[in-house]
């Protein structure tokens, strides 16, 4: 890495947040005081899988667009190993949730809210997973700021407000209200910022998950085998039970045994090598190989002549994530159901060679497609069909004409999750993009577990993609995504963001920043990045915005009018950049960078 005094083009550069700095261990995510529960970890002696797991737990506490009931998607580079593993702990479709049922129903997709949006828990087996099989503490030590936290903490603004403005759909659900509400009949019914907000339902359950492991330590169980009963207890016992009937009593599918028979996944990530740079990915069950290939396609081009954010720049990394982005609506889903994704044909260079050959350097290509990656593993698409007709009725939206149905767009393409990085001198690296059961959230029944909306990631017609129909037990294509990259064969950067379908395309942005431009980790955080809205969102009514373009207000006047006159449809943000969380490793120092976006409330601690 570059020093701080040092800028892309030469050009010092002042961040609006300072660069994070530590020799020791970094601990950076959604919320200050969720970083500093990994900080007490880190001083406690945990690594950074230990500092990782409790960050996530505060953060679900804290419903920092997410909550107990969500998914959690982790990469971990293992020192002792070399490898970087991936974590799978995203829910599946319960019991009964088909295409058919949704259709009887009236939905065009899974509905956004409620019981009936809700895929299994995952996080809470997720967080229990990494720890017992990469952590060093116990669940006790970990889960104690959570509780903390739970038995009352003082709320933020950010969340208190949002609480308020959704309480009309909160008062739907009994079991939410009690827990959101406190205030009931007054004309705010919300907590307020800095009100310590209880949660006393939410502090028994993860009591329960002390206990189990406690009582298993006793029994002489390792550390490992006690945090699983901890697990079991979690979903197979008392408090699945309460999962189960909770849910159920509000209209939704979710049985005991699709919690019993749920489990997290360890698994090889993708990856992709960009100018020497291995970059890893989760599997397709996410939007992540997007980027892959979109770095495949890049590698075809010059950018660093083309220079950042010029025109040309823009128009290019536009056009080729539109055209992984199309992949992805069409190609990607569940690995563990057929049909099996072509994921060898679309990660290799050679098809991405012919993709990049469709990218007009003079206009915007607002009819971009799906291309035909079957040739490139030496097989007919099965697909061809669907493939030829894909999205012919599909409904378009632009600000000018409905401005109103355009912002309720924007708010669901950006929407929930948060981002957890860790990294430790040991050389434990975590990358973990945790999301789901975001307010308002739909609380089962007594346990303060809000579950997770992620159903309305599937769809309900394979014409839309064949391999993302939903089905029981099926785990919908979701947006998650975190990110490591490993250069010389030692991590070199660890980064993931929140916001929906913006994560990759952003990460993408934040990834060439530093390679292409030279920016440090918090330049390259607080860098002004546009967006693409050509792809279908994954949420709501899975709309898209052909030629939606979305520049940063600094962006010059002369690129905005080349832009436009290639065809793009123009809108603007203040801060277009995250928010991006990220560490990076100064071999020359031995030391961590850590940068975070001047976007959100998101931040870190390192030492």
């Amino acid at each position: 890495m570059m020093s701080q005094s040092q800028s892309f083009n030469n050009f010092p550069v002042t961040t609006q947040k300072p660069p994070l700095h530590g020799r020791h261990w970094m601990a950076i995510t959604g919320k200050p005081l969720a970083a500093t529960a990994g900080a007490m970890i880190f001083d406690r002696g945990g690594n950074a899988v230990d500092a990782a797991c409790a960050m996530l737990a505060a953060t679900c506490t804290m419903w920092d667009v997410l909550s107990w009931g969500g998914e959690t998607q982790a990469l971990i580079y293992n020192p002792n190993t070399g490898k970087v593993i991936a974590i799978n702990a995203l829910g599946v479709a319960p019991t009964g949730a088909t295409a058919g049922y949704y259709k009887s129903k009236g939905y065009k997709y899974p509905p956004e809210y409620g019981p009936l949006a809700a895929v299994t828990p995952g996080t809470p087996g997720g967080l229990m997973v990494m720890l017992a099989e990469y952590g060093t503490m116990s669940l006790k030590e970990v889960l104690e700021p959570a509780m903390q936290m739970a038995a009352g903490y003082p709320i933020e603004a950010q969340t208190a407000n949002s609480i308020e403005r959704s309480k009309n759909r909160i008062k739907e659900w009994p079991y939410s209200a009690k827990v959101f509400l406190p205030h009931a009949g007054q004309d705010r019914e919300a907590p307020s910022a800095g009100e310590i907000f209880v949660q006393s339902d939410l502090l028994e359950t993860l009591t329960k998950l002390v206990e189990a492991e406690q009582q298993a330590l006793k029994k002489r169980k390792s550390r490992r085998d006690a945090i699983y009963a901890a697990y079991d207890r979690f979903y197979r016992g008392d408090i699945a039970a309460e999962i189960a009937r909770g849910c159920q009593e509000q209209g939704g599918l979710i049985t005991t045994g699709d919690l019993a028979s749920w489990q997290v996944k360890i698994e090889e990530p993708l990856m992709t090598e960009y100018r020497g740079i291995e970059v890893y990915k989760l599997q397709q069950w996410t939007q992540g190989p997007a980027m892959l290939q979109t770095l495949n396609i890049l590698e075809n081009f010059d950018l660093k002549e083309m220079g950042y954010n010029s025109t040309r720049y823009i128009h290019t990394l536009y056009q080729a994530m539109n055209l992984a982005f199309a992949d992805r609506d069409f190609y990607y889903g569940d690995p563990a159901f057929p049909p099996e994704e072509p994921m060898k044909g679309l990660l290799s260079k050679e098809y991405a060679l012919e993709r990049s050959k469709l990218i007009n350097p003079d206009r915007n290509d607002p009819a971009v497609r799906p291309g035909d990656p079957y040739p490139f593993e030496g097989k007919a698409n099965p697909f061809a069909t669907l493939l030829n007709s894909w999205q012919a009725d599909a409904r378009n939206i632009y600000p000018a004409d409905d401005p109103d149905q355009y912002d309720l767009f924007l708010a669901a393409f950006r929407s929930g999750t948060t981002s957890i990085e860790a990294a430790d001198k040991e050389g434990w690296v975590v990358s973990v993009t945790p999301s789901g059961g975001w307010v308002p959230a739909c609380i089962a029944g007594n346990t303060g577990i809000g579950m997770s909306q992620r159903m309305q990631s599937f769809v309900l017609d394979e014409k839309e993609n064949p391999f993302n129909v939903v089905e029981p037990g099926k785990r919908p294509r979701v947006t998650l995504t975190p990110t490591l990259a490993m250069k010389d064969g030692k991590p070199f950067l660890s980064f993931a963001k929140q916001g929906g379908d913006e994560q990759d395309q952003l990460l993408l942005q934040f990834f060439l920043n530093v390679v292409e431009f030279g920016m440090t980790v918090q330049e390259a955080c607080e860098a002004p990045s546009f967006k693409t809205l050509q792809m279908y969102s994954s949420f709501g009514d899975h709309e898209k915005v052909a030629g939606g373009l979305v520049l940063n207000n600094s962006m010059p006047s002369w690129v905005r009018k080349e832009l436009a006159g290639m065809g793009y449809r123009l809108s603007f943000q203040e801060r277009t950049s995250g928010p991006v969380n990220a560490i990076a490793f100064d071999r020359g120092h031995g030391t961590f960078w850590g940068g975070s976006s001047n976007h959100g409330e998101d931040y870190g601690i390192g030492w």
